[in-house]
C-alpha cells in the first residue's frame, strides 16, 4: 500500500492543475473580452506616455 500514498498527491495536484487550466482556457474571450482588452490597452498607453516623458523630477537616474 506504500505505492498508493506514494502516489497520490502527484495524482491530485496533477488533477488540480488540468481543472486550473482548463477553467484559464473556458475563462478566455467571452463578452467581457472587449472590456479586458481595453483595460490593457489603456494601460500599455500610460505606461509608454509616461516612458515618453521622461523621468519625474526628484526620481532616481536609471
Amino acid at each position: 500500500m506504500d505505492y498508493v500514498s506514494a502516489l497520490l498527491p502527484p495524482v491530485v495536484m496533477a488533477a488540480f492543475f488540468i481543472g486550473l487550466v482548463v477553467t484559464i482556457v473556458k475563462s478566455q474571450g467571452g463578452p467581457n473580452k472587449a472590456k479586458e482588452d481595453a483595460a490593457v490597452d489603456a494601460a500599455f498607453a500610460r505606461a509608454e506616455a509616461a516612458r515618453a516623458q521622461g523621468p519625474a523630477p526628484g526620481a532616481p537616474g536609471v
